[in-house]
């Protein structure tokens, strides 16, 4: 069975939309008086003025691989952050460490490691998964190539990206 849904009656003013688009021209003019007096800045120059003062904690930016104070990695090559990877940006090629030097313990290190940066969606499960705190996200929200070549970021680069992150790393604990 239809349903009958009466329209309601309009009156001349709305007929013609005059009441809104009286509203309409209210609200821009509140904006222009607004902004001619200083109350609110809509505008921000871009190069020159950035968000890196606004940034919240909880933002997420680009990922990168940190070493620590030796300067050693802090990845072991388990490959968790490439499997848990839902764009699958991150690419690992681990291969095993000799077991006659030091930390031979620890088995595998990574040959390469590469991430996609177009590929990258930020959502950060990289950094949850990872079992030895080795890859971050920083604040970084301005992220450009000139080719596709230049958005991938290799072992490198992510080392060069990620600095160096201090505290106990358990790859290189005697101890573990």
């Amino acid at each position: 069975m239809a349903i009958t849904v009466t329209r309601p009656r309009l009156n001349l003013a709305e007929k013609i939309y005059l009441p809104s688009i009286i509203g309409g021209l209210l609200i821009t003019l509140k904006h222009i008086f607004r902004q001619i007096t200083g109350q609110t800045k809509v505008t921000m120059q871009y190069p020159e003025q950035k968000w890196d003062a606004q940034l919240p904690a909880w933002y997420r930016g680009a990922p990168t691989l940190v070493s620590n104070e030796e300067g050693r990695d802090k990845c072991v090559g388990c490959q968790l952050c490439e499997f848990i990877c839902p764009p699958r940006a991150i690419t690992i090629h681990p291969e095993e460490i000799p077991a006659d030097e030091r930390w031979g313990k620890v088995e595998k290190r990574p040959k390469s490691f590469d991430i996609d940066m177009i590929r990258c969606i930020y959502c950060g499960l990289c950094e949850e998964v990872c079992p030895e705190q080795a890859i971050y996200l920083r604040k970084d929200y301005s992220i450009t190539g000139l080719t596709r070549a230049e958005m991938v970021h290799d072992i490198h680069k992510l080392r060069e990206l990620g600095g160096e992150m201090k505290g106990l790393v358990n790859k290189w604990n005697d101890k573990k």
